[in-house]
């Protein structure tokens, strides 16, 4: 491996030079997709589109220096052209010279596997950052991989498809790997790249197409979304508009402001279309009481998204009274209006955006003075955050009022007892948007495989997500050209505060809609059961979760001869007040290790109560039991939002959580 890596560092290091007097980018007639650069892996022994503009009706000669094949083309009236060329096996570097009269040369191109990665925050999280995996700094000190190379995309929503030529790289095209190219690249992506180029020595294309916090809607078509249960109307409705993006801003626009009526109908803090509890003169004896800054979440109100509004009251000096001052409330999650002495004076967006407010003059006045504030929050964390320091009243620089600490609160309504509000069209949330804007413009760069990473902004919605998982699978093999193209992914981490029975837990049932995609051929999971971390929903041992995706990927795409899954619940029998659970040892799979005191198994009788369970290993089988359960029916593994798990193998591969009932 060191020599294969020095001798592509000298040889990259003279295609630079070379280039110097080659490269002409800002006299160039060819314009190519920002795919196409020095650096750039192409995928090995397939067939690769080159593609690009020049002048209308110019001739286009290319050149491949690893076959030294030289072909010809024209543009057409609208200077697009196209040649099909074969790729060779791994190796390299090469050199790709166009040429409509003035050359671009790419250099540094090496053959090799491509893969796709995508996803949201767990596979986004960069090894630096403000992901910083574990032992982030060995690894980026450790990332010189001349033979891995990366790209980014940049976010970009669209509620149309964009072609080739609107993909835009963070990084300027492809680039190297090294500890200067690393730092904010994903994570997984990098580390499975890693255990590809070590494992099969060859070079190694890793693409970044993330989106922290997406659900899978958002990365489907809608061509297939509409399949999908639940999005008929939507995408329906999409057509109909003719994805045209000023048709639809404007229907939102009247979908907001109706649901925006109806929230206010039912918000107590409204009467006849007013707001009611902003005034001087309410009687806010019987409010309760809020610290702030922080979510509401950990103050009183768990899981709660709706409306909620605030008051304060406030001293203001004598000598501020009659001028403008500086609101500063902080960062309030997602929406606010802000009332002073009943008057509205400010509101504003965006559920990480500090607020700057100006109270007018002449609402100021010596004394006591009322600060409301109506907060309104869609989904995840809501509430007047941030810092301290941050949340105070200015007269200037020099003169100013802490707002941080106690506050009256009361809740308007809630969001359960609504509909989901309307998604701004343009949102990383709203269906197809991330597809459309990410992954359809690069459709035409050949890829080896997908790995996959998502599934938290699915949660609670595990039935939907089964479908629509499996639909997104078929929907990008579709896209790519390839029907069986490997596509591996990653099952939800354990995650919350650790319960030892959890009936109803929407993480296991999310996790078990993602195992139903196994059925797919040429599929595969990496459980990630027993790595996740109670606290913090990026775990941060990132290197086992490309480990576990790199064994799947070299059994089942490259054949060779290694564990890469646990085995997998097949059927169970009852005897003697005890449940005897049998497994399929997958073909690429070993055998569990053996263990006489397993942790994660709950079991229930015909009451439907499940209890903690006592398991061990006999052979290739699990027994289960508990002294409370008499009659069993039913056992569950790994099924809480944060279990405890300790069913594997010798090589560390975790049994995947599983359930015998369908209650």
């Amino acid at each position: 491996m060191k020599t294969f890596q020095n001798i592509t560092r000298r040889i990259g290091f003279c295609a630079v030079l070379a280039c110097t007097g080659l490269q002409t980018p800002l006299q160039a007639k060819i314009t190519l997709p920002a795919f196409f650069t020095d650096n750039m892996i192409i995928q090995q022994q397939t067939t690769m589109t080159l593609f690009g503009k020049a002048k209308p009706n110019k001739k286009v000669s290319i050149e491949t220096s690893w076959n030294n094949q030289h072909y010809e083309t024209k543009a057409d009236a609208q200077g697009n052209w196209r040649v099909a060329v074969s790729t060779p096996t791994a190796g390299g570097p090469y050199r790709i010279t166009l040429s409509d009269g003035k050359k671009t040369v790419l250099e540094n191109v090496m053959a090799g596997e491509v893969w796709f990665c995508s996803g949201q925050s767990n596979m986004e999280m960069p090894i630096a950052g403000w992901g910083k995996i574990k032992n982030y700094e060995q690894e980026i000190a450790a990332a010189d991989y001349p033979g891995i190379r990366l790209f980014q995309v940049k976010k970009r929503t669209s509620v149309a498809p964009l072609d080739a030529y609107q993909v835009e790289s963070t990084m300027g095209g492809w680039k190297e790997c090294s500890p200067s190219t690393v730092p904010e690249f994903s994570a997984v992506a990098y580390l499975y790249a890693r255990e590809l180029h070590q494992k099969l020595n060859v070079p190694v294309g890793v693409i970044d197409c993330t989106w922290g916090g997406t659900p899978a809607e958002a990365w489907t078509s809608s061509e297939s979304l509409k399949q999908v249960m639940g999005y008929q109307k939507k995408v329906g409705k999409l057509e109909a508009l003719g994805f045209d993006r000023d048709k639809i801003m404007a229907e939102y626009g009247k979908e907001q402001a109706s649901w925006k009526a109806e929230i206010s109908k039912i918000d107590k803090g409204y009467q006849n279309g007013k707001a009611c509890w902003v005034g001087e003169n309410v009687n806010d004896n019987d409010w309760q009481q809020m610290e702030l800054p922080g979510y509401w979440e950990g103050k009183g109100l768990p899981n709660f998204d709706g409306v909620v509004w605030f008051r304060k009251q406030i001293e203001v000096p004598a000598d501020w009274a009659g001028k403008d001052l500086q609101l500063n409330p902080g960062t309030i999650d997602d929406e606010d209006i802000v009332y002073w002495n009943g008057e509205q004076i400010a509101s504003g967006a965006g559920y990480n955006v500090q607020r700057h407010y100006t109270v007018p003059a002449r609402l100021v006045k010596a004394g006591r003075n009322t600060l409301a504030i109506k907060v309104s929050d869609n989904g995840g964390e809501g509430g007047i955050a941030g810092k301290a320091e941050d949340m105070n009243l200015k007269l200037s620089d020099q003169a100013s009022l802490s707002l941080a600490g106690s506050w009256k609160y009361r809740v308007g309504c809630s969001l359960a007892d609504m509909p989901p509000a309307p998604i701004y069209p343009e949102h990383s949330s709203f269906p197809s948007v991330l597809f459309n804007g990410m992954v359809h413009p690069c459709l035409e760069y050949p890829v080896k495989g997908v790995i996959w990473y998502q599934g938290c902004n699915n949660v609670g919605r595990a039935e939907e997500y089964e479908s629509l998982f499996q639909t997104l699978i078929t929907d990008w093999r579709k896209q790519f050209g390839q029907p069986d193209m490997p596509f591996y992914f990653v099952q939800l981490a354990n995650y919350l505060d650790r319960k030892l029975v959890q009936a109803d837990s929407p993480w296991a049932a999310l996790r078990e809609a993602q195992s139903q995609a196994q059925h797919l051929a040429h599929t595969g999971m990496a459980a990630n059961i027993d790595i996740g971390e109670a606290h913090d929903i990026h775990p941060k041992n990132k290197q086992e979760v490309a480990r576990r995706l790199a064994v799947i990927s070299l059994a089942d795409t490259y054949g060779q001869k290694i564990p890469a899954q646990a085995p997998v619940y097949d059927n169970y029998t009852v005897e003697n007040g005890k449940v005897r659970i049998s497994f399929t040892i997958p073909a690429i799979g070993e055998r569990f290790e053996q263990n006489k005191d397993i942790k994660g198994f709950t079991i229930a009788g015909p009451d439907h109560v499940f209890y903690p369970a006592e398991a061990y290993t006999d052979g290739d089988e699990v027994v289960v039991y508990s002294h409370y359960v008499k009659v069993p029916v039913a056992v569950r593994y790994g099924w809480a939002d944060n279990p405890e798990c300790t069913l594997r193998t010798p090589t560390n591969l975790p049994a995947a959580p599983f359930r015998t009932d369908n209650w």
